[in-house]
């Protein structure tokens, strides 16, 4: 190889190390604090849901005052069914005159695990499973059961790190496009 050629093999090689660089330093990033930032919420979602706080203000405070939550029985395709703060009170459990609508049947509490969490231009993307464990100890113990799982987008506000959309995704559910449509769930069947 002439002096010529890996003077110009040289060059190159720099200028591909120096775009690889320049789009490291470009990609998104996220701190350490972020991270555990982004684990609270998630951990303290099942919290609030579960038990109906402050009349579902508290679970409607995860989220951005624009956030959705939707379900869907595929990773990525989401039907909106709660859109900004009232709605996710509602969904949250909270009554129009701010208590909390009476639970029927045996009780279920969530379990939002092993979420991987992503940095993205606009803030964070997580996927996590979700298991509920019923509250009705038999001979076999509590019930413990697999519902799919979350898939969310994250937005740093001035309040910290909330939820700017929430997907159930559940591939067993074939979910309609309104929430009260929905059958009642009868978990000794599932």
């Amino acid at each position: 190889m002439s002096r010529i050629s890996r003077s110009l093999a040289l060059v190159a090689l720099g200028m591909v190390l120096l775009a690889a660089g320049a789009t490291a330093q470009n990609e998104p990033k996220l701190s350490a604090q972020d991270y555990l930032d982004i684990r609270d919420l998630i951990d303290t979602y099942p919290h609030r849901l579960d038990n109906c706080t402050n009349g579902a203000k508290d679970y409607a405070d995860l989220f951005t005052d624009d956030a959705t939550f939707g379900v869907s029985s595929e990773w990525g395709k989401a039907k909106i069914w709660f859109r900004g703060r009232e709605q996710l009170i509602a969904a949250g459990g909270g009554s129009k005159d701010g208590s909390c609508r009476p639970q029927t049947g045996t009780r279920s509490y969530h379990l939002n695990i092993n979420p991987h969490i992503t940095p993205t231009p606009g803030g964070a993307h997580a996927i996590s499973t979700l298991l509920t464990i019923t509250n009705a100890t038999g001979a076999g113990g509590d019930a413990v059961h697999w519902e799919g799982g979350y898939e969310d987008t994250f937005e740093k506000t001035a309040k910290g790190w909330r939820f700017k959309s929430r997907v159930h995704v559940w591939p067993e559910i074939n979910w309609t496009d309104r929430p009260e449509d929905m059958p009642p769930r009868n978990l000794a069947e599932e």
